[in-house]
């Protein structure tokens, strides 16, 4: 069980929430802070004072005066004319991080909801039941609008869930449930649910996790193609590393010395060639490179899992003022980032993939790993479709945000596109796992024209979880199966787990 109290949720506890290994519960110091927050909203509606969103218009109808008779209804029909998300719906685990990050945002205490709403998002998430959201529509800006508003719907027996795995109303999936909807919005709530930046966190911070998981692929798939074309371990010399000081380079050049350990195949400076080409000599520097930009990401990612994104905000002695914490900005710039960073090492993979099978660059190896080269293509086709892969990172990796385009009649002049960030980062996240899986895939093809038996620890380990599932291939085959299947284990973190469990813990 984990407990929600808007200060201390990391990324490894989203991603357990994010897979239904663990239910969740507010803290009961955001219990305290909740009720406070609320009574500050009932003492401003008895006072007859207006405030944004609370007796008042949205957006560029904030300066419309709402009667108290009708402040229900304008939270509820916040919810319906906001729910205008397009495409196809973010995937269950995705829904429930958001979930989860919305709870603990409102369990800091500065939203002014009741108590009982924070509890029946939980109440939904610990059953369940999972609100079917779009994952276009948002601006990155008053929030994530349109894609929250369809996560709150459900709330009050509205929109459409995620139940046991099926796609049905909300109002039939709570009686199948035996959960109670909400009767209705108090003043603010409809708004305290859909103005936040939670739906470009999860998706983002979700890439985040897998990111992480891909730059130690990256490490083990090159350190195997480095053995494949007999390449130069002087480059990953502990000294060189240390005087550049660049932490993210020095830990996978401290991987790719771990993994080609006792390796026969890999040479030393002079002893084949004087020096490898970039995409083997630099590894380091590159793959590094990313895991720096990934520290940095998380640090954000984090930071803003904790944070009060809603507007306005409640602060001490029911003071109420409207600001701008739910703008996308830092995040949206920190996934264009890592959209850049994912985007590099299938960059830099694509380049090894055509090493292993040029017959120029690889060292003696058959042209295109094929057995029987001619009557054979063996691997040609991979690297073409490797580089299709990486050319539409490249279209994808131009920044989102700095494309803002004003809404609301030009009251939210400025926006950050951040969920498009967001969603952009997972689609080269995607693209580079295929990358990296047909890299390891050609390398494994290439170490059986050598010798398999003279693999350093942590490669022999990563090529004979390869070659569990992926066979040697002596003549041609139907490809796809196989690359898929590769794809499954740089996905599921088969191969990372078990060269782990050999060598330890990849830095």
């Amino acid at each position: 069980m984990i407990e929600l109290n808007g200060y201390h949720l990391n990324l490894f506890d989203f991603y357990q929430i994010t897979q239904g290994k663990t239910k969740v519960k507010l803290g009961k110091d955001a219990i305290v802070k909740i009720t406070n927050s609320r009574s500050s909203i009932q003492n401003l509606i008895e006072s007859k004072k207006i405030a944004y969103g609370i007796n008042t218009g949205f957006g560029k109808l904030s300066e419309k005066t709402i009667s108290t008779e009708d402040l229900q209804t304008l939270q509820v029909n916040l919810l319906k004319s906001h729910a205008c998300g397009v495409g196809p719906h973010l995937d269950i685990p995705t829904v429930r991080g958001i979930m989860a990050l919305r709870s603990n945002a409102l369990a800091k205490g500065y939203s002014g909801i009741r108590l009982e709403l924070v509890e029946k998002i939980i109440e939904f998430l610990n059953n369940d039941l999972i609100p079917a959201v779009p994952e276009k529509g948002s601006l990155g800006a008053s929030g994530d609008l349109a894609p929250l508003s369809h996560m709150a719907l459900p709330l009050l027996g509205l929109g459409e869930v995620y139940y046991q795995g099926k796609l049905m109303p909300a109002e039939e999936a709570l009686k199948l449930a035996g959960i109670q909807p909400l009767s209705h919005l108090e003043a603010k709530e409809g708004l305290s649910l859909i103005n936040g930046t939670q739906v470009m966190t999860a998706i983002g911070a979700m890439v985040l996790y897998d990111a992480i998981n891909l730059a130690k692929m990256a490490d083990i798939a090159g350190g195997v193609s480095l053995e494949a074309l007999r390449g130069i371990i002087d480059a990953f010399d502990e000294r060189i590393h240390f005087v550049r000081g660049q932490l993210g380079q020095q830990l996978s050049a401290a991987n790719i010395r771990r993994l080609t350990n006792n390796s026969k195949l890999i040479t030393h400076q002079g002893e084949i060639r004087v020096q490898d080409a970039y995409s083997l000599r630099c590894m380091a520097q590159v793959h590094g490179a990313t895991k720096d930009a990934l520290e940095y990401a998380m640090k954000i990612v984090e930071l803003e899992m904790n944070a009060a994104t809603d507007n306005p905000l409640i602060l001490n002695n029911d003071e109420i003022i409207s600001g701008g914490n739910f703008h996308g900005q830092p995040l949206a710039l920190v996934f264009d980032f890592l959209k850049i960073a994912i985007a590099e090492l299938a960059s830099i993979s694509e380049r090894r993939i055509e090493r292993l099978v040029n017959p120029t660059l690889n060292e003696g190896l058959p042209p295109f790993l094929a057995a029987h080269p001619g009557l054979n293509s063996g691997f040609m086709i991979v690297q073409y479709v490797a580089a299709s892969l990486v050319s539409e990172n490249k279209i994808l990796a131009h920044p989102a945000v700095v494309d803002s385009i004003p809404s609301s009649a030009n009251q939210e002049d400025h926006v950050s596109m951040g969920s498009i960030s967001a969603l952009t980062a997972r689609q080269i996240l995607k693209n580079t796992q295929k990358v990296l899986a047909m890299e390891l895939m050609t390398a494994c093809q290439a170490v059986d024209f050598r010798n398999p038996d003279g693999l350093g620890a942590g490669s022999k380990t990563a090529y004979q979880t390869v070659r569990k599932y992926l066979p040697y291939l002596k003549e041609d085959e139907i490809m796809y199966p196989l690359i898929n299947r590769a794809t499954e284990l740089v996905e599921n973190n088969t191969i990372v787990d078990e060269v782990e469990k050999a060598i330890g813990q990849l830095l």
